[in-house]
C-alpha cells in the first residue's frame, strides 16, 4: 500500500468510526453506514483517477504521489548522468500497476537483471489498458527497444513518432540519442533534436543533446555555440561539459580545453561512474595530445579515474571503459612502459572475470587489447570467440553490421601480440575507424584505431602509404605533436629530407608547451 493510501485509509476508518449505529436510531444509524460504504467507494474511485503529471506536463495514471516523484527523479537522473538511476525501481514499489513507472524500470534494469527487467515489464503489459496516451507510446518504443532480434531502423523509428506525440519528453530524446550512438548515424539524430527544438529552447540538457550530433558531423563551431547555451542555462550539465571539451580539443586547443574543463569539474562526483571518468579521460587525453610531461597523465589516471572504483556506489565496467581507452592511447605511442605498464596488469587481472564481458562491444574490443597485451592470450582468444558466437545468434541484417566489430576485435588481438602483419591485414589498406563506430564509440574514443592503423603501416615498412594518410589526418589537425612525430618517421623510412622539417615541427609544438 502506498503512503497516499495509508493516508485516505486512516481517514476513512475515522469516518466510519463516527457512524457507528446508536441505540436510540438504530435503523437511521444503519442507512447512515450504507451511505457511509458509497462514499468510502466514491471517494477511492476519485482519488484514483485524481490527473497527475511528470515533470514534461504529460499525464500518467498513478495512485501516488511517491510514483510520480520517483519518476521525475529518475528522469532528472538520466538527463544529468547522475549517479541514483536506481531510483526508479521505487515508482513501482509506491503503485504497483503504474505502465510508466514499471516499463521505466524494466528499461533501467534490462542489461543487468534480466528477470527483475521481465517482470516489470509484465506488470506494465498487465494494466496497459488503463494507462495514458503517453504511456502508451512509451510503453510501445521501450518495449520494442528491450525486444530480441529488434530492428535499430525500427526502434529509432518508433522513437520519433513518439517525439512527434510528446516532444518535451527529453529523456525519450536520450534513448534516441544512446540508440543511434550505437548505429554509428549522428544525422538521423540530429535532426530529430532540432525537431523537438522549439518547445525545449531553455531547458536544462537539450543543447548539450543538440552538440553532440554536431560534432560527431564536423560542425564544430556550430557544436561550440550548442554547448556554450547549455553551459549557460544549467552551470553543471556535464554533457554539455564534454560536448564543449570534444570542440577544443578538436581544434588543438588543448590547455583551453583543461582549464575549462579543471574550472567546472567540481560538479562531476555527482556524475555516474562512465560520465565522471569519461569527463576525466577527455582532460587526460588533451594532456597526451598536448605534449604534457606524462606525470599529468598518470595522476589523472590515479586519482580520477582509478580511484573511482574505491567508492561504495562505482560501477566498475564504466571505470574500465576510459581506463583501458587511456592506457591504449599510450601502448600506440609506445609510452606504455614502466609504471603505466604494471597499472595495465593489475586492470587486467580484473578483467579476466566474465561479469565484465559482453557489456559493450567497445569495452570487449578494448579488454581483448589488454588481455593479449600482459599475455592472457587464451583468455582474450575466448572473448573474442564469445563475439563471435553472439553475432551468428543476430539477425542477417546486424550479423553484416557487427562483423566489423569483430574484425576490430581480432586486428588489435593480433597487434596487442606483436603480429603486426596479421593485424594489419585484417583492417585493410583503406581503413578508417569512423565507419566502425557501431562498437559505440564516439570520433575521439574511435579515433585510437586510426592511430594504431598508422603505427602498423610503419611497423610493416610501408612509409609511403603511412605518409599520405598522416599527411591527411595534419590537414585536418596540424597541432599534435605525435602526428608530426610518425611523419618524421615515415619520410625518415623513405629516406626522405623532409623528415628534418616535419621533426622541427614536431619539437616546435612541444616546446611551446600547450601548458
Amino acid at each position: 500500500m502506498s503512503d497516499d493510501d495509508k493516508d485516505n485509509t486512516k481517514f476513512l476508518q475515522v469516518f466510519i468510526f463516527s457512524l457507528k449505529p446508536n441505540n436510540k436510531d438504530k435503523a437511521a444509524s444503519f442507512k447512515r453506514q450504507e451511505e457511509a460504504l458509497f462514499f468510502c467507494l466514491f471517494f477511492r474511485l476519485e482519488m484514483e483517477k485524481t490527473p497527475r503529471y511528470v515533470r514534461w506536463g504529460y499525464e500518467v495514471n498513478a495512485s501516488s504521489d511517491g510514483c510520480i516523484d520517483a519518476i521525475d527523479s529518475y528522469f532528472h537522473q538520466v538527463l544529468s548522468y547522475g549517479r541514483n538511476r536506481k531510483v526508479i525501481v521505487e515508482a513501482p514499489l509506491h503503485d504497483k500497476d503504474c505502465v510508466l513507472g514499471n516499463v521505466l524500470a524494466a528499461h533501467y534494469l534490462s542489461s543487468s537483471d534480466h528477470h527483475r527487467a521481465k517482470s516489470y515489464l509484465e506488470a506494465a503489459t498487465s494494466n496497459l489498458e488503463q494507462s495514458t496516451p503517453y504511456e502508451k507510446a512509451v510503453f510501445e518504443a521501450i518495449s520494442y527497444l528491450l525486444s530480441e532480434d529488434r530492428d535499430d531502423d525500427l526502434a529509432f523509428e518508433m522513437h520519433t513518432k513518439l517525439l512527434e506525440r510528446f516532444p518535451k519528453d527529453l529523456v525519450s530524446l536520450k534513448r534516441a540519442q544512446i540508440l543511434s550512438f550505437y548505429m554509428g548515424q549522428p544525422g538521423p539524430f540530429l535532426g530529430l533534436v532540432l525537431q523537438v527544438l522549439p518547445v525545449n529552447r531553455e531547458e536544462s540538457y537539450i543543447h548539450g543533446m543538440l552538440a553532440f550530433p554536431l560534432l560527431e558531423l564536423g560542425r564544430m563551431e556550430e557544436a561550440a555555440a550548442a554547448s556554450r547555451k547549455g553551459y549557460e542555462i544549467n552551470k553543471q550539465d556535464a554533457w554539455a561539459h564534454h560536448c564543449l571539451c570534444h570542440v577544443l580539443h578538436h581544434e588543438c586547443r588543448f590547455k583551453e580545453a583543461v582549464e575549462f574543463m579543471k574550472g567546472v569539474s567540481e560538479s562531476w562526483p555527482s556524475c555516474s561512474s562512465f560520465m565522471y571518468t569519461h569527463n576525466w579521460w577527455h582532460v587526460a587525453l588533451c594532456y597526451l595530445e598536448g605534449g604534457s610531461p606524462m606525470s599529468e597523465v598518470m595522476k589523472i589516471y590515479d586519482t580520477h579515474i582509478w580511484k573511482e572504483l574505491e567508492k561504495e556506489d562505482a560501477v566498475p565496467p564504466e571505470v574500465y571503459l576510459n581506463a583501458l581507452g587511456l592506457l591504449l592511447r599510450l601502448d600506440v605511442r609506445d609510452a606504455l612502459d614502466g609504471s603505466f605498464e604494471d597499472r595495465l596488469k593489475l586492470l587486467a587481472a580484473r578483467l579476466t572475470d566474465q561479469a565484465n564481458w559482453y557489456l559493450e562491444w567497445h569495452l570487449d574490443i578494448l579488454i581483448v587489447w589488454a588481455l593479449a597485451k600482459v599475455g592472457e592470450t587464451s583468455r582474450a582468444h575466448e572473448l573474442l570467440q564469445g563475439l563471435k558466437f553472439r553475432v551468428s545468434k543476430m539477425t542477417k541484417k546486424k550479423q553484416q553490421v557487427m562483423q566489423k566489430g569483430i574484425q576490430l576485435g581480432e586486428s588489435v588481438y593480433e597487434y596487442a601480440k606483436g603480429n603486426y602483419k596479421q593485424a594489419l591485414s585484417l583492417l585493410g589498406s583503406d581503413f578508417n575507424a569512423i565507419g566502425y563506430k557501431i562498437i559505440g564509440a564516439s570520433d575521439e574514443q574511435i579515433d585510437v584505431f586510426n592511430e594504431m592503423w598508422c603505427q602498423l603501416l610503419l611497423k610493416t615498412c610501408q612509409p609511403s602509404t603511412a605518409k599520405e594518410v598522416i599527411r591527411e589526418r595534419i590537414k585536418v589537425r596540424d597541432g599534435v605533436p605525435f602526428m608530426w612525430r610518425l611523419l618524421e618517421k615515415s619520410y625518415a623510412m623513405e629516406g626522405n629530407a623532409d623528415a628534418e622539417r616535419a621533426g622541427e615541427r614536431a619539437k616546435k609544438l612541444e616546446g611551446s608547451s600547450y601548458f
